[in-house]
């Protein structure tokens, strides 16, 4: 076999993998009809050489290791005391596998094997890739760098859109015209970060939300990352995404094997907003458990923006009853329930639930909370501790850190090292003693800091390992309590990648429960998760973040499209207020099952304004958000035209959302139609093609569209 050739419903995917050769991504694109074999692409790309350079066209790789002689890119870096640095990995044998290949290669010389595992799903389209070096031979190699693949893809794709952020403001896109040389981005947090999220889009320079040609590229990691873009002297085009190795972290004894974390990957010639749909597809078929899956997702209330660390058992009970009256389904006590834990200065590791606070312990809290009929949901940070706790004063070894070096002061706590067995452990026998001492279904699971010295007793580096025993102590948890749900929450979104999502359930998409930011965060965050893991919730009218007072309306709006939750003090909240919201919540319910398991279509807008939506997969029904984030300079704020609709079906299109609405200047299309009230019928053809003409609203209006065929 020459060619490695996988088909896909729109897409094909052809490997060079001839024996004895370099492996390379010959081909990446639109589908091939049967008729176009491996050997004809192969001569199409014949490249020729120049003066100035080496003499022959040098080849690319999967790997890209140094062997091949390339200048400018290196995938792959490692060697025995200095030497055995030059490998160059042959294809020695292909195994097919049910939707893809494996293919194994050997370096002689070096003596090292590299295998990749190559997928495609024919459905999709999605493409997955992982890569395992072994040392076979005999004495220790130091593997440097190790991109999981190296990936050329078409030059006509110009512009590269990179994912970055900060706490409260995750999930930004910046994107950028590609130049000669490398785009890079570098991730040593330990965590998947908020500043360079796992992911990256190269696309043509006119592709949208609706048109034109994308690759997406996630790499399934929730740890130190390098993602690159090279463009080679030559003009060709190598994309690269592996995990960021420190000096020494993996050192392979003969016989030893490194597996890298998973690219998943899609191409779309339909725009960014196909895309995106094949990657939900993928979370939701492919990552998150069926019986989860199967469940209606429950609407939300979170203790933290209420209470904070002020915990009173009465005044919960108070917060869960009202709660249970707006429609709310599941109640989850966050931070301040154990050890000495009444501010974040202390104790961190002591999961024993505070008699201080709790002197009857949770009992009476959750059985209130089960007999309003809702879930109990509860909060821990496992992997940290604070130094004034009394798991650090017993074990202050259990932390990471540099030798002779001061911990760098965030928030007040040190990392532990869950790498080693007695850490975890003593991590899953306390969790999993509150989980059978309890009626909880739900964990909020948090990590509030970088890993900034990841180093273990013995001085080595542990920030891989980290991440392999966070996933391994998920998994045993969801082994012991298949009915607990996990919420990956890191400061807010900073690990919500599709590595910790095999092993968790849903994800805390940012602290901000600023509407307005939340309606670029949510966007953002869509691009490759799905909305009904996306925790979104109603805050309290004035931010604590960014100090807005936001409406309830727009505030209810912007959640109720996620997987919705409440974050606030109904005890204090105005009555209008708590009407408008139970409102809310009753509208989420009465149209979940369609947010939560449709095709996203995010729709090209002026800057000032945001709008996607969610159309069910047989085109009956659609709902859609349209968002005024700021002024207009214009009287007529444009069309909204819809996407994704049957354009030969007639539907039903009324505004749900807000109630009673009307224009800033009644009458506008809106009241002229009733589409507040009784609604209106158009075609599917005039509401994409022609588009409606929307009312004037004031800044941070949220309007919801349902569209029914009929």
């Amino acid at each position: 076999m020459h060619h490695l050739r996988l088909d896909a419903v729109d897409c094909t995917l052809l490997i060079a993998c001839a024996v004895g050769a370099p492996p390379s991504l010959l081909y990446w694109g639109p589908a091939l009809g049967k008729n176009v074999s491996g050997d004809e692409i192969a001569r199409l790309a014949l490249p020729q050489g120049m003066h100035g350079v080496a003499d022959v066209a040098l080849p690319l790789s999967l790997a890209m290791e140094a062997g091949l002689g390339h200048p400018m890119v290196q995938g792959l870096a490692a060697h025995r005391a200095g030497k055995d640095w030059g490998s160059l990995f042959r294809v020695a044998k292909v195994e097919p596998l049910p939707k893809g290949a494996r293919l194994i290669c050997r370096d002689e010389q070096t003596r090292l094997g590299l295998e990749y595992r190559i997928d495609l799903d024919p459905e999709t389209g999605v493409l997955r890739i992982a890569s395992t070096l072994t040392n076979y031979g005999a004495t220790q190699l130091d593997l440097n760098d190790m991109a999981t693949a190296c990936l050329e893809l078409p030059q006509s794709m110009t512009d590269v859109i990179g994912f970055t952020g900060r706490w409260t403001q995750e999930f930004g896109r910046e994107r950028i015209t590609r130049m000669s040389g490398s785009y890079v981005r570098e991730n040593r947090s330990g965590r998947t970060s908020h500043f360079s999220y796992p992911a990256l889009l190269l696309a043509t320079a006119d592709t949208n939300e609706s048109a034109g040609e994308v690759y997406g590229l996630h790499l399934a990691w929730s740890g130190n990352h390098r993602l690159r873009v090279d463009t080679l002297t030559d003009g060709r085009v190598v994309a690269s995404l592996g995990a960021l190795l420190f000096p020494g972290e993996i050192r392979l004894a003969p016989g030893e094997s490194y597996a890298s974390p998973e690219i998943v990957g899609a191409y779309s010639a339909q725009g960014i907003s196909a895309l995106s749909r094949k990657f939900h597809d993928h979370v939701r078929t492919k990552l998150l458990r069926t019986e989860m899956r199967a469940k209606p997702r429950p609407v939300h209330y979170n203790t933290w923006e209420a209470v904070y660390f002020d915990h009173d058992t009465e005044r919960l009970k108070d917060l869960a009853t009202k709660a249970a009256a707006l429609g709310v389904e599941r109640f989850v006590l966050d931070d301040g329930w154990f050890g000495a834990r009444r501010n974040d200065l202390a104790g961190l590791g002591d999961w024993v639930v505070s008699e201080d606070v709790y002197p009857e312990g949770l009992g009476p809290l959750v059985d209130h909370v089960t007999a309003l009929g809702m879930e109990m949901g509860i909060w821990f940070e496992p992997e940290m501790v604070n130094p004034d706790s009394d798991l650090f004063r017993a074990h202050p070894d259990w932390v990471l850190g540099a030798e002779g070096v001061d911990q760098i002061p965030f928030r007040t706590q040190y990392v532990l090292d869950i790498s080693r067995p007695e850490v975890a452990d003593y991590l899953f026998e306390r969790i999993d003693a509150v989980l059978r001492d309890h009626d909880i279904r739900y964990i909020k699971w948090d990590m509030n800091r970088d890993l900034s010295h990841p180093g273990g007793v013995d001085g080595g580096v542990r920030a891989v390992a980290q991440v392999h025993a966070l996933y391994a102590l998920l998994d045993r948890l969801r082994a012991a309590h298949p009915h607990v749900e996990i919420e990956s929450c890191s400061s807010g979104g900073a690990r919500a990648d599709m590595g910790v999502l095999a092993h968790s359930d849903r994800v805390w998409t940012s602290d901000s429960n600023d509407a307005l930011d939340r309606q670029s965060i949510q966007r953002g965050a869509s691009f490759f998760l799905p909305p009904e893991i996306l925790g979104c919730h109603v805050g309290p009218a004035h931010c604590h973040v960014t100090g807005r007072r936001i409406s309830m309306a727009m505030r209810a709006a912007t959640a109720l499209t996620g997987h919705m939750g409440l974050e606030l003090n109904l005890l204090t909240e105005r009555e209008a207020d708590l009407v408008q919201l139970k409102s809310a919540i009753a509208l989420h319910k009465q149209h979940r099952q369609l947010l939560h398991d449709s095709d996203i279509y995010r729709l090209d807008t002026a800057p000032h304004h945001l709008a996607s939506g969610v159309v069910a997969r047989d085109k009956s029904e659609a709902l859609f958000s349209f968002c005024y984030m700021w002024g207009d300079q214009h009287v007529l704020p444009g069309r909204l035209q819809f996407a994704g609709l049957d354009p030969a079906r007639n539907y039903h299109l009324t505004l749900i959302w807000p109630d009673a609405w009307q224009a800033v200047k009644a009458p506008s299309l809106i009241e002229k139609l009733d589409l507040g009230g009784a609604g209106a019928v158009f075609s599917g053809a005039a509401l994409m093609q022609a588009g409606m003409q929307l009312p004037h609203a004031q800044p941070e209006t949220c309007l919801l569209f349902h569209l029914k065929a009929v």
